[in-house]
C-alpha cells in the first residue's frame, strides 16, 4: 500500500511540471504525413517519450489507445521488454499498473481492437500494437520500434510514431537485461510515472497551459480520492 502511494505521489509531482508550450514540440519524424495533431507524453524514470498518432492509418486503434491515455490508464504502468534494435514494449495496463483502476478504466482496458494492418513499414520510432495469435486481440500493450523490423509489416497494426524522446529510447537500450523465453527484459522496472497529452494545433501557449492546468487538477483529485480510500 505504501509503495502504491509513493507511485501516486511521484506521478502527481511529475504532472505538476508538465506545463509545456506546443511551439517546437515535435522534432523527431515530425514531417511524417500520417501524423495527426494530438501528442502524448509518457514520463518515465529514464526520461520522456512523446508520440503522435496515425488516425487515417489505424482509426480504431488510435481511438482506443488515446482514450486509455485520456483516462490515465498508463500511469504507473511500465515498459516490460527492451530488445535492443528491435522493440521497447509497454505492458498491458491490466496487470501492469501498480495503481488500482476505476470501473471506467477497467472497461476500456479490457477491450480488444480489430487488427488494422496497413502498408506502413515497421522502422525505428514506429508505434505498433501488441497482440496474441488472434489478429483481432490487440488491447493496451504496444511497442516502440527500436530498429527496422520488416517481418512485422502487415502482421501488426502500426498506429503512430515517436515525435520526441529518441534519446530516452537509446537510454533504455543501454540498460542491463535478462532473457525470459523469447523476451529480452530489463532487470530494473522502467516505470511510466505519469502521462499527459496536448494538441499542436492549439492557438496559443496560454490556451495550452489552461488545458494542462485542468488536467492537473483532475489528476490531483484522483490521487486524493485514492489516498483517502487507502487510509479509510
Amino acid at each position: 500500500m505504501a509503495a502504491m502511494l509513493r507511485h501516486a505521489a511521484a506521478a502527481a509531482a511529475l504532472l505538476a511540471v508538465a506545463f509545456v508550450c506546443a511551439d517546437g514540440a515535435s522534432t523527431f519524424y515530425s514531417s511524417d504525413p500520417n501524423l495527426g495533431s494530438a501528442r502524448v507524453v509518457f514520463q518515465t524514470n529514464y526520461g520522456d517519450i512523446e508520440f503522435g498518432f496515425f488516425p487515417h492509418v489505424a482509426p480504431k486503434t488510435v481511438e482506443h489507445i488515446f482514450k486509455l491515455v485520456r483516462l490515465g490508464c498508463y500511469n504507473t504502468n511500465y515498459i516490460f521488454r527492451v530488445d535492443k534494435g528491435f522493440v521497447a514494449q509497454v505492458a498491458a495496463v491490466v496487470g501492469g499498473r501498480t495503481a488500482p483502476m476505476n470501473e471506467e478504466q477497467k472497461r476500456e482496458a479490457e477491450k480488444t481492437i480489430v487488427g488494422e494492418f496497413s502498408s506502413v513499414k515497421h522502422v525505428r520510432g514506429i508505434l505498433s500494437m501488441g497482440r496474441h495469435n488472434d489478429p483481432d486481440s490487440g488491447g493496451s500493450s504496444f511497442s516502440f520500434l527500436l530498429g527496422d523490423a520488416p517481418h512485422l509489416d502487415g502482421q501488426y497494426a502500426v498506429f503512430g510514431r515517436v515525435t520526441k524522446g529518441d534519446d530516452t529510447l537509446r537510454k533504455l537500450e543501454r540498460l542491463p537485461t535478462r532473457r525470459e523465453g523469447i523476451f529480452v527484459m530489463p532487470i530494473e522496472r522502467i516505470e511510466i510515472l505519469s502521462t499527459y497529452y496536448y494538441d499542436i494545433d492549439v492557438d496559443s501557449c496560454e490556451a495550452e497551459k489552461s488545458i494542462l492546468r485542468r488536467r492537473l487538477s483532475e489528476s490531483a483529485s484522483e490521487v486524493e480520492r485514492w489516498r483517502r480510500k487507502c487510509f479509510a
